[in-house]
């Protein structure tokens, strides 16, 4: 008896498990599910999705969004679904460098877009290279971001100690420019463009009548702006971001201080005019990022831009889509190197590092070896009408 309910066990046993198999995940479908052959490779975008920077973080974003959904086709051939991971840095250095453990304790992640603040990317990039997570940055400027000569951390905009003296170069020989007021914000990034600037300035002859700093979320300028009327500056260079920016020149042109203002790539965008309306004629931004309307693979890409998301391009969009293409290469190449199997997060590091003439739509790229983009270079725009984007000037090689 038992040998029989034994055997019955078996042939029922069997009859399951024949079932199973003849029923289970095609490649197509099938009733119990469908068969994914792929495996997951996500990159995290680092930017502030929230808050006073929100709009250049956005368009970051969706730059690399739109970078990344392109070539999703393409990996799933090699056998590997794409996916993108968003996360909110909210231009808080904790918050960054919290998002930065996450991001790190996720091992499908293998790379990071990211981060528009520098001093936000530098306190999170040391959580990526213990991860050996590579970052690269489409916007972050300022010197200590590559200068730790981090294995994980580069950018494709140029440094401020490039973009300082390009500024201070266009002030003093364009806009004749002897007597300077410099305001800067106090962070990393503010800080230290302001202080390049000044350098530049001062060696070229020019006059610093005052080097002084606001809070991030300041309202009311009114005290800085009394000292700026009783030096009586040829021209105000402001180190900061435009949610600042704007207020600031507003309620300068309020005061009657119409002359010229000067400020940085953190200054590219539509916000800014936005915040300071008509008083922001008259307001030049040494930026990092060109002028995409300039060639056709730039008018197509702000087509496309609009197309996917239904909003106009920011002066980062590109840049964000640059850097994901750049980012995809070297997790192509890695993939290649491996013999196209998935590779370690250290393979991807050391193919990005090892980028060379990479084109994008808008920048070539060529990493140094600490990171640096040997092809970066700084363009100046000035805001002549209360319209975004401002009218392209000039541009300086790196």
């Amino acid at each position: 008896m038992k040998i029989k309910r034994s055997l019955a066990l078996l042939l029922t046993g069997g009859l399951i498990a024949g079932i199973l198999a003849g029923c289970g995940p095609k490649s197509e479908s099938g009733s119990l599910g469908e068969k994914n052959d792929s495996t997951v490779i996500k990159i995290a975008t680092q930017t502030p999705l929230s808050g006073g920077s929100a709009t250049i973080g956005e368009a970051i974003k969706l730059g690399a969004q739109l970078g990344l959904d392109e070539q999703k086709a393409k990996f799933k051939e090699l056998g590997f679904e794409l996916q993108l991971v968003p996360y909110d840095d909210q231009a808080d250095p904790k918050k960054g460098v919290a998002n930065a453990q996450l991001i790190g304790s996720d091992k499908a992640i293998l790379a990071v877009v990211g981060h528009f603040n520098s001093g936000v990317a530098i306190p999170s990039s040391e959580v990526y290279e213990k991860y050996a997570i590579p970052m690269v940055s489409p916007a972050n400027s300022a010197t200590d971001v590559t200068d730790r000569r981090l294995k994980t951390v580069n950018r494709i905009v140029a440094r401020d100690d490039f973009q300082g003296p390009a500024g201070a170069e266009y002030a003093i020989n364009k806009l004749n420019a002897k007597k300077i007021f410099v305001v800067q914000d106090k962070t990393a990034y503010g800080s230290g463009l302001a202080e390049a600037f000044k350098k530049a300035a001062e060696e070229k002859g020019a006059e610093i009548l005052g080097f002084e700093g606001i809070t991030v979320g300041e309202k009311d300028f009114n005290g800085v702006l009394n000292q700026i009327l009783s030096k009586k500056p040829d021209l105000v260079f402001f180190g900061g971001i435009y949610s600042e920016a704007g207020l600031l020149i507003k309620q300068a042109r309020e005061k009657g201080i119409d002359i010229p203002f000067m400020g940085g790539d953190a200054l590219d965008a539509s916000t800014l005019v936005e915040i300071a309306g008509d008083a922001v004629k008259n307001t030049y931004i040494t930026s990092l990022a060109g002028d995409s309307t300039k060639s056709e693979e730039g008018k197509k890409f702000i087509e496309k831009y609009k197309a996917a998301f239904n909003k106009n391009t920011e002066s980062y969009s590109i840049y964000g889509y640059d850097t994901m293409g750049l980012v995809l290469k070297g997790i192509e190449d890695a993939i290649k190197a491996n013999d196209n199997k998935l590779p370690t997060r250290e393979q991807v590091r050391d193919a990005v590092r090892g980028t060379q003439d990479y084109q994008g739509v808008m920048t070539k790229v060529s990493f140094d070896d600490k990171g640096d983009n040997e092809f970066a270079k700084v363009f100046i725009f000035s805001f002549k009408e209360a319209a975004y984007p401002a009218e392209f000037v000039g541009e300086v090689g790196q």
